[in-house]
């Protein structure tokens, strides 16, 4: 059965085209290490809750937006693997590849699908 990981990400409006590049070369490379599907979203719709909200859960600051992300991959063992490629791989180190978002506030877990219809 496939496996998802998911992202919740803070992002500065202000660099969502820069987000928007990394992405762009980041999907490729998960592919290339086995990811089967790779998609990054921009929140428009999400709003702050009294409680919990996305932009809650990674403490969203003034002019952030959410980013929600998600790969899927054949399995745990596909993942297991290839997120070690893809970790080792030049081309994701940060000196190749900045982060625009304060990685100190991404939220991520790794997911068995359970109904996919």
């Amino acid at each position: 059965m496939a496996y998802v990981d998911g992202f919740v990400i803070p992002v500065p409006a202000a660099k969502k085209e820069a987000y928007r590049a990394i992405a762009q070369i980041a999907a490729p490379i998960f592919k290339e290490h086995g990811a089967l599907q790779v998609v990054e979203c921009w929140g428009d719709d999400v709003p702050l809750g009294k409680l919990t909200s996305f932009p809650r859960a990674v403490l969203c600051e003034e002019g952030e937006s959410v980013v929600f992300s998600w790969i899927i991959w054949p399995d745990k063992a596909a993942r297991d693997a290839g997120n070690a490629k893809v970790m080792a791989d030049p081309r994701m180190q940060p000196d190749a590849m900045p982060t625009p978002f304060d990685g100190k506030r991404l939220i991520y877990g790794g997911f068995e699908v359970m109904i996919d219809a």
